[in-house]
């Protein structure tokens, strides 16, 4: 088992920058993945930004540019960096991890980020 703690959410206005961090219960240098997905209300949750055990990372189209994805082993962290948020950056943010053996996913509760002036 694995938990997850997100926080950094909230309000921002237009323009504005978050970083949000997302806390595992256990090391995450052997996690096979670990992301951040979101949701918006009415819509599906979609791909934020992923990064592999070999830090590689992928970003969803509407956010390349704009946010980083990190991770630092030592503290079980990774971090969300948004910049040049927008309207349809509102949305509750998920953190994720897959672990390296099974592939089991685990997800956190998520953390709310409105985007408003």
């Amino acid at each position: 088992q694995v938990q997850l703690v997100e926080s950094g959410g909230g309000l921002v206005q237009p323009g504005g920058s978050l970083r949000l961090s997302c806390v595992a219960s256990r090391s995450i240098f052997s996690m096979y993945a670990m992301g951040w997905f979101r949701q918006a209300p009415g819509k599906q949750r979609e791909l934020v930004a992923t990064i592999t055990k070999g830090d590689s990372t992928n970003y969803g189209d509407s956010v390349k540019g704009r946010f980083t994805i990190s991770r630092d082993n030592a503290k079980n962290t990774v971090y969300l960096q948004m910049n040049s948020l927008n309207a349809e950056d509102t949305a509750v943010y998920y953190c994720n991890c897959v672990t390296d053996y099974l592939r089991v996913t685990y997800w956190g509760q998520g953390t709310q980020v409105t985007v408003s002036s």
